[in-house]
């Protein structure tokens, strides 16, 4: 059933989203999640899923704090060093700034949304992290990474440009 749950489930596409962090010494931890969701607007709260076993989780739950990051479409590489590559090494080479909560903001993603844990509930073999919302930004135009059927990929719409151009995007979020 596992393998055929995976499967079917692998039909909805996800966002590809890097939770961040800093520990006591100022270095930064970060993780891949496809699970990132908004949860209320008053108050501003947001959640993502994590495998109980994660590492990184226990640095976000120690912190108290984390930054989510909707990776861009041309952010595949940093997604699989943040998802699989050697804790100590996965922001070697990456860009990045502090968040006035103390997380890195990392470059080039399309928006970012730093939190303070707010709850995290047991569920299954995973634990949801619910954050309250203290400061947020639309950062770029780009196109989201997106994970669908195994594989990255990004979104495309020829309508998208049309529409942020008479909408103007770049008003939102700032």
């Amino acid at each position: 059933m596992s393998r055929r749950f995976r499967d079917v489930l692998g039909n909805f596409p996800t966002s590809v989203v890097a939770i961040t962090t800093t520990d006591g010494e100022d270095r930064p931890h970060g993780m891949i999640v496809g699970t990132f969701t908004s949860v209320s607007l008053d108050p501003p709260l947001v959640s993502f899923l994590a495998d109980r076993s994660s590492a990184t989780l226990r640095e976000i739950r120690a912190a108290g704090r984390f930054c989510a990051g909707a990776l861009a479409g041309n952010q595949e590489r940093l997604s699989r060093k943040l998802a699989s590559g050697p804790a100590g090494q996965r922001f070697d080479g990456t860009n990045w700034r502090t968040s006035s909560l103390g997380n890195p903001v990392l470059d080039g993603v399309v928006a970012w949304v730093d939190c303070t844990i707010e709850q995290v509930v047991e569920i299954g073999d995973h634990l949801l992290v619910v954050g309250r919302v203290h400061d947020l930004r639309a950062e770029s135009p780009a196109t989201p990474l997106l994970f669908f059927r195994g594989g990255y990929g990004d979104y495309l719409s020829s309508a998208g440009p049309l529409l942020d151009s008479l909408v103007g995007w770049h008003e939102i979020g700032r």
